[in-house]
């Protein structure tokens, strides 16, 4: 099995997924944009082959660089897991004729009022969504569905770019930043749904989920990622497979995965469930950000790289999670930007936590500061795990209760 994979160096578990093909036995080929002599030596030793390109998400100078590498050997699989270059690697496989997701499926699962307008007509529950390619229209949206709502790029992941407006003035101020009525500016422009949110991720087979896990946010993403005080959390639970509580959202995210025509892929699935019950959100055909995998790997004594790989290259999974663990984050926000100077409350994690630390990330004095809007691993974090959810969620709020980020 001959698979090529889309940029092997960025963001740094990239390379694991390299790692992952080379250990089953695949030969692997990169695509990337940097040069070859800037390959580590771990990604000289598993990669066959290496193809520098300027721009991975130019379509034409992948499609070259495959159409190359095809004159050589032939390729079995064309592989991305960066949410970015998932929507040409699509374009570019099916003009090569290699199998995989189709851009039909991963346009989908990137222009969010055309997933919601399918996932609707499929029957999945979501919230009211339009696309609007001018103020008028979004003036439109609100005075028919009313106030709160949430306007965000048509392709943006996560909280990125995302606004949530609250009356007309508020709507007001908010629409000249997306530049509505200049060519190829559009927008998507959502309901607000109340309630609790998390993730649902899955690696699929032919269309079937193999594998599973959910996790949960404190607080909702939009919060955590404009408010510098809290100290944000995800948690990855161990009780999905309990007989209640995970039914409804394991039987949507199968519905969804039925809906959009997704294969053999990771997946990443955003939901909410409050008054109006359980919701679906967004979708990405790619594995989860901010390293979620590597949570799920410790609950579950897995190796999802690997596992991933295995799909890829036998079509067939070879691992069963464990469900031994709860596993989660919690970021630690510096008091303010500029540098870092250090740190209270590290005792904690040296002394009572130390048996429930998976790992922890606290750049040194001197290190300059990321905005807050800049994600869970910006700045300071670590991971806990416990057997117990609930113990997991007390142990990590004790984390943001003590320790904290100076910063000048």
């Amino acid at each position: 099995m001959h698979v090529v994979l889309i940029e092997p160096r960025f963001p740094v578990n990239q390379k694991l997924f390299v790692r992952a093909l080379a250990e089953v036995g695949a030969t692997v080929t990169a695509i990337g944009e940097g040069s070859k002599a800037s390959l580590d030596d771990e990604l000289r030793r598993w990669l066959t082959h290496y193809e520098e390109v300027k721009n991975v998400c130019d379509e034409q100078a992948v499609l070259n660089a495959v159409r190359f590498i095809q004159s050589r050997r032939h390729i079995d699989r064309l592989e991305a897991t960066v949410e970015a270059h998932i929507l040409p690697n699509a374009r570019v496989r099916e003009a090569a004729g290699i199998p995989g997701t189709s851009f039909r499926t991963a346009w989908l699962c990137r222009d969010k009022p055309a997933m919601k307008e399918a996932l609707r007509a499929g029957g999945v529950p979501c919230a009211q969504s339009t696309g609007a390619d001018t103020d008028a229209e979004v003036r439109a949206f609100a005075e028919r569905v009313r106030y709160p709502l949430i306007l965000k790029p048509r392709d943006g992941a996560g909280a990125s770019g995302a606004v949530r407006v609250d009356d007309d003035r508020a709507l007001e101020k908010a629409l000249p930043a997306f530049k509505l009525g200049q060519p190829g500016r559009s927008v998507a422009v959502e309901e607000f749904i109340e309630g609790h949110e998390g993730f649902y991720d899955t690696l699929t087979l032919d269309g079937q989920v193999v594998h599973e896990f959910a996790t949960h946010y404190y607080p909702n993403v939009l919060e955590a990622m404009r408010t510098r005080w809290i100290s944000p959390q995800f948690i990855a639970t161990n009780r999905i497979d309990q007989a209640e509580g995970y039914a409804e959202l394991k039987a949507m995210g199968r519905k969804v995965v039925e809906v959009l025509g997704i294969e053999t892929s990771a997946t990443h699935m955003e939901w909410f469930y409050g008054p109006k019950g359980l919701k679906f959100s967004e979708i990405g055909c790619r594995p989860p950000g901010v390293r979620a995998w590597d949570l799920y790997n410790v609950g579950n004594d897995m190796d999802l790289y690997r596992e991933w790989a295995m799909l890829i290259t036998y079509g067939r999974p070879s691992q069963r999670p464990s469900r031994r663990l709860s596993a989660g984050i919690i970021a630690l926000r510096p008091e303010c930007d500029g540098r870092i100077v250090g740190y209270d409350g590290l005792e904690l994690l040296h002394g009572p936590l130390a048996p429930y630390v998976i790992d922890s990330y606290l750049p040194p004095a001197g290190t300059p500061t990321q905005g807050v809007e800049a994600g869970y691993m910006a700045n300071a974090w670590v991971r806990l795990k416990h057997e117990n959810y609930d113990e997991l969620r007390h142990l990590l709020d004790r984390v943001g209760q003590t320790v904290k980020v100076r910063a000048r």
